[in-house]
């Protein structure tokens, strides 16, 4: 990797960014057409549900999982490996006839994808070593991923109308093999000195609850909450829960170290990357079915009027994060909480007949929230953490965006979709959710403002003695 001139590391930034794109755009780019699949496969909203959050779901249960095993076996191996899974998920959901397989083709799509995005950045902060060259560069990954999920709703839009809904999964192919090629002349192969261990115990642990929960969520308004079938998962998830709380006290090195959690700005970080990428989970899927299917736009419309959101969310990071470098990270996340907050508050007023200027107001202020606070997330996510653990740390934060991301579409689809399902009008079944939108925001504003005074420093102080003891010399 150090034998790379610069053009040559600026290839292998090239090539990762690449990969990131399209796996952060699947995020996203989804929403827009879940009509029309509704419409093309007989698609309950249950089934739009899961053709979503399959994919986040995957993503967030593998991710730790795949980095590891990138150290230990080789990170261009592992890349190479998930730019193959994606395209051939990519493939066949494109072909999908049902939404079983569908969402079976989102899995696949999900294992590749839970290879690009923490491998990419192991080889980015392994290709460029000096200090100054290495912030640049998770700069322009960090820019990569906001815009990529900023376009998804727009591109989707786009596709789904000029092109059809399959459109918007084969033209990840094109991108992933050219990755593929690319990644194979340019990236140099690499492993860490020291791999952490490999926790497959725990990996399964943490899947079941994930998958439990997820699970109960979607599914209990078609069998009920009481039904045998839910409480049965939600018991399976308590019990693989209590027991990850056991095995990480006794694995040296688990998927997840506990500990971490009497950090005050880690635990903060962590609920506050749950809250807004909920929020923007959320948000995404329901103001599809809103702009298409109450107010009858067709899809390209409907991209069209995400441009506000998206535009907010590509060009505030760089600012959140010049106010995180000069001033912490207690601004950006008040700034994001309070906006993220208000456009809850703005979504209640929706209604058949809103007019657009208020939309745009709306999704404008969703995105001024969305922009400013993802960026100080993973700096709080490590603020304090030992050199040594600061990547897992920084891991964590990641699965807890996906984490965040499942759990909106969980929550707040099935508590609006449910309430339709009932016969109540789309737009007032949406509106607890959109409340719960709002209480994430205010979440998010008492725990930018909680964990980032003198007692939360103190408490990340403490776990960085603890895990990384210093040896003070006597006079």
């Amino acid at each position: 990797m150090h034998d790379l001139d610069r053009r040559g590391r600026l290839r292998v930034l090239a090539v990762c960014c690449c990969s990131l794109f399209v796996v952060g755009l699947d995020n996203t780019i989804v929403n827009l057409a879940l009509p029309a699949i509704a419409t093309d496969l007989h698609a309950g909203y249950t089934g739009l549900q899961w053709t979503v959050d399959a994919y986040t779901l995957v993503l967030a249960a593998l991710l730790m999982l795949a980095g590891s095993v990138a150290d230990r076996i080789g990170r261009r191996r592992v890349f190479r490996t998930g730019l193959l899974l994606f395209g051939l998920g990519s493939l066949l959901c494109s072909v999908a006839t049902g939404t079983g397989t569908l969402i079976a083709a989102r899995v696949l799509q999900a294992v590749g994808g839970s290879m690009l995005n923490p491998v990419a950045m192991s080889i980015i902060t392994n290709t460029f070593t000096e200090r100054r060259e290495r912030a640049s560069a998770i700069g322009v990954w960090g820019a990569v991923i906001g815009l990529s999920m900023a376009l998804g709703p727009l591109l989707g839009g786009v596709l789904v109308a000029t092109a059809g809904w399959r459109a918007i999964f084969w033209i990840n192919v094109p991108v992933v093999v050219a990755a593929f090629l690319a990644a194979a002349r340019f990236v140099p192969e690499s492993r860490a000195e020291r791999p952490r261990r490999i926790d497959p115990l725990g990996q399964v642990l943490v899947a079941l609850v994930l998958a439990g929960v997820t699970f109960a969520i979607i599914e209990s308004p078609a069998h009920g909450p009481t039904s045998p079938l839910i409480l049965g998962v939600v018991a399976v998830a308590l019990a693989s829960g209590a027991g990850y709380a056991v095995h990480a006290r006794r694995h040296p090195e688990p998927l997840i170290d506990l500990r971490f959690f009497a950090s005050a700005p880690f635990t903060g970080a962590t609920v506050v990357a749950v809250a807004a990428f909920a929020s923007m989970g959320g948000f995404l899927f329901l103001s599809a079915l809103y702009l298409q299917q109450v107010r009858g736009w067709s899809a390209l419309h409907a991209g069209l009027l995400t441009l506000p959101m998206a535009a907010m969310t590509a060009v505030l990071p760089p600012v959140s994060g010049r106010l995180v470098g000069s001033r912490g990270t207690r601004l950006p996340l008040l700034i994001g909480g309070t906006g993220i907050a208000a456009a809850g508050a703005l979504f209640t007023g929706l209604g058949p007949a809103t007019p657009v200027w208020y939309l745009v107001v709306s999704f404008a202020v969703f995105g001024v929230g969305f922009g400013f606070v993802n960026a100080p997330i993973t700096t709080s996510a490590v603020s304090g953490m030992p050199d040594s653990r600061a990547g897992v740390a920084a891991a964590v934060a990641s699965t807890s965006r996906q984490v965040g991301a499942t759990l909106g579409v969980a929550v707040l689809g099935t508590i609006a979709t449910a309430g339709a399902g009932g016969g109540v009008s789309l737009t007032d079944a949406a509106l607890p959710s959109w409340l719960v939108m709002l209480g994430c925001g205010l979440l998010i504003v008492v725990l930018g403002a909680a964990t980032t005074g003198r007692w939360a420093r103190a408490t990340a102080e403490r776990v960085r003695l603890v895990d990384d003891p210093v040896v003070l010399p006597t006079r």
